[in-house]
């Protein structure tokens, strides 16, 4: 059995070949990216690699496992936080897209994999990421859920659509924030996101 010293090596040094990975990837595309330069970007011999994942491509799949649990995670969290703290169910999913917001801050080149990945059809991991994209869409329709339940949303609202929209609205607006508007402040996109969950766009008339 692993000893819970060589099993936390083990757990940093995949953790450095989804960096050097996710990094490579963004920036050349999957297939011109080789084991070679990711061994070697990571700093470990190409033995490596296959010692901690059979090929590419499923070190590429858990990778997309990876990211998307972190991401997962953040959102449930802020999502059990805000509960605690009192909050109702519309300032969960504030915080949940403000969570979202700070994930993608922090991987932008995650992010960046995730949304091509997505629109992709011929991919050998497309069915992992469909279950992947579908436990964070989950962890937004809990929400929208109880919301209805006690009241707080409307009963007419469509919550898989709802919430897969409010995801991919925080996925898409965050792109373009660090794409074409870098110099706005993350409180700054928060807020205009904020405001749309809440209904504040219309007029006041």
């Amino acid at each position: 059995m692993e000893s819970s010293a060589s099993s936390t090596r083990r757990e940093a040094t995949r953790q450095k070949l989804y960096e050097a990975a996710v990094t490579l990837i963004a920036e050349q595309g999957f297939s011109a990216t080789t084991v070679d330069e990711i061994a070697e970007r990571a700093g470990v011999a190409k033995g490596t690699v296959y010692y901690n994942f059979a090929s590419k491509s499923v070190l590429f799949e858990e990778l997309l496992r990876h990211g998307v649990g972190l991401l997962t995670a953040s959102l449930k969290d802020a999502a059990e936080r805000t509960v605690l703290e009192g909050g109702s169910k519309v300032d969960a999913l504030d915080a949940m897209i403000r969570a979202g917001l700070l994930f993608i801050d922090r991987y932008p080149a995650f992010t960046q994999l995730y949304v091509a990945e997505l629109w992709r059809t011929n991919r050998a991991w497309q069915s992992t990421l469909m279950v992947v994209r579908q436990q964070a869409v989950a962890v937004v329709e809990d929400v929208l859920r109880a919301g209805v339940a006690n009241g707080e949303l409307s009963e007419e609202i469509d919550i898989p659509l709802t919430a897969a929209a409010l995801v991919g609205m925080v996925l898409v607006a965050a792109l373009d924030w660090q794409s074409f508007q870098p110099e706005r402040s993350l409180d700054d996109v928060h807020a205009a996101l904020s405001r749309l969950l809440q209904g504040r766009v219309s007029g006041s008339r």
